[in-house]
């Protein structure tokens, strides 16, 4: 038997596991029809009452750096047992390294985070498709990696094709023995923008913290644009501050609990 809390950011669904991490149970209780249901599993040790360490699952079973809506999604139950309050901060080690999450709103089952994403790294990237198309982007690691791709299109399609299949062919390139997240990025204006995303580990999603980071990364670092930047996705909006290159950045999203309990499943 399993005790687990779900909770959603943006719709991007995770359960939180107290415990050592553990790639086959991540696959059964993420497993829509026969598990609990989530897009990965967040396993987290706690090592005091407002802090922790975290270890993400993707629903398939690999192991991921970080999730920035993971993250939160973590925070926001330590800060709901806690009975934390705005303002308060808690710490969360994750394999990209220390993130401070601070509350901002606390309302019963729902909170507002804002949390330390640490310092972008990006450069112009490009990939050679297996039909020879050469598609131009701009990769961006947030801890794990981005590969982001500026699209006029109100559909998201880019080099004739559509955004899941463009980056479903990305995600699982040769250049990229491990896999990529891509993003795909709409402007709207200087300070707002529009993305989908192609999650390695997950496929197609309606949110991701740090590919809300890696577009907003894009657009300050290549588009013109300027901070804050207001991000949506299918599932959600999100907010995005950031000074430039070399400077750290701040995600502000909610985080939402759905249900706690225990799984037969082990």
């Amino acid at each position: 038997m399993t005790r687990f809390a779900k909770l959603h950011a943006c719709s991007n669904d995770f359960l939180i596991v107290e415990g050592p991490s553990s790639p086959e149970l991540a696959k059964k209780l993420c497993e829509r029809h026969s598990g609990i249901g989530a897009d990965g599993v967040e396993f987290l040790e706690r090592t005091g009452p407002l802090a922790g360490r975290i270890r993400l699952s993707n629903a398939d079973g690999s192991f991921a750096e970080i999730s920035g809506n993971g993250t939160r999604c973590a925070a926001a139950w330590l800060a709901y047992t806690a009975q934390a309050a705005p303002g308060d901060v808690l710490t969360l080690e994750t394999d990209a390294g220390s993130r401070a999450c601070r509350i901002v709103e606390a309302a019963g089952s729902h909170f507002k985070i804002a949390a330390n994403m640490g310092v972008p790294e990006e450069r112009p990237a490009r990939i050679t498709l297996t039909d020879k198309t050469l598609v131009h982007g701009i990769f961006v690691s947030m801890g794990n990696p981005h590969f982001v791709i500026v699209v006029d299109d109100a559909n998201f399609r880019a080099h004739g094709r559509g955004w899941t299949e463009l980056g479903r062919e990305i995600c699982f390139h040769k250049d990229y023995p491990q896999q990529i997240n891509v993003i795909f990025l709409r402007v709207i204006r200087a300070d707002e923008i529009e993305i989908r995303i192609f999650e390695r580990g997950v496929g197609p999603t309606t949110s991701s913290g740090t590919g809300t980071c890696s577009a907003a990364t894009t657009m300050i670092a290549h588009c013109g644009g300027r901070s804050p930047v207001t991000i949506h996705a299918p599932g959600g909006t999100q907010r995005v501050e950031w000074a430039g290159p070399g400077t750290e950045m701040t995600l502000t999203g909610p985080a939402d609990l759905i249900a706690s309990g225990e799984a037969f499943l082990g």
